[in-house]
């Protein structure tokens, strides 16, 4: 089996990191020894040749260089997808309001009652 970077996965993945939705594209996404935790690993940017710069990408490579692995708590990734195409990564503000509620996932079974 070929592990040319065109065969390998291309993950999405959508997460909350101090009150903002971070999207990054990423080859590799699993769960390790740290339970509660979603790791995800190999970044992948657009090319650094492209005459246009997408600020928002830059900062996220710049945040994110020299790092081999991010931890995201399970309950702050809000999706995962996989996906043909890179695309451009990105930072959004949540719209709405200034306060931003602490995710919280309920054990099985012990969801509240509406």
């Amino acid at each position: 089996m070929s592990t040319t970077p065109a065969s390998r996965p291309l993950y999405r993945v959508s997460f909350l990191n101090q009150g903002k939705v971070y999207e990054v594209f990423v080859r590799k996404v699993h769960q390790e020894g740290l339970w509660g935790f979603v790791t995800l690993e190999d970044f992948v940017f657009g090319q650094r040749t492209e005459r246009v710069i997408d600020p928002g990408e830059e900062r996220l490579r710049d945040e994110f260089s020299g790092v081999r692995r991010v931890l995201v708590p399970l309950h702050a990734i809000f999706r995962i997808d996989e996906v043909a195409q890179e695309g451009v990564a990105r930072i959004v503000a949540l719209e709405g309001s200034n306060v931003t509620p602490f995710p919280f996932v309920y054990p099985a079974g012990r969801e509240p009652k509406t």
